[in-house]
């Protein structure tokens, strides 16, 4: 097992079960972004189940996204367009050229 870094610094208090493959499906459905299960099923059943490090690096990549999903400030940041982040990276390169 792997110790899950903070992403959410406790924003909502909540981080669900998700130490077993039961439990991040569970988390997935009910915490998940929408195509989220679907994809990890896809993506688990491409996978080398003997290439122990790969499937870990997929376990932790949705265990990733669970928690930015219940983190208000990461959720929303996925949320934003193309064009929002491109103007805000417009804006600040034009502020540091001055």
């Amino acid at each position: 097992m792997t110790v899950q870094p903070d992403h959410h610094d406790g924003r909502t208090g909540f981080t669900p079960p998700m130490r077993a493959p039961r439990e991040l499906r569970a988390a997935l459905r009910t915490h998940g972004f929408p195509g989220d299960m679907e994809q990890f099923e896809e993506d688990l059943d491409a996978a080398d189940l003997d290439d122990l490090t790969a499937v870990r690096k997929l376990t932790q990549h949705y265990r990733h996204r669970v928690l930015l999903r219940l983190d208000s400030v990461g959720s929303a940041a996925v949320g934003r367009s193309t064009e929002d982040v491109m103007a805000e990276m417009r804006r600040k390169l034009a502020e540091a050229a001055r």
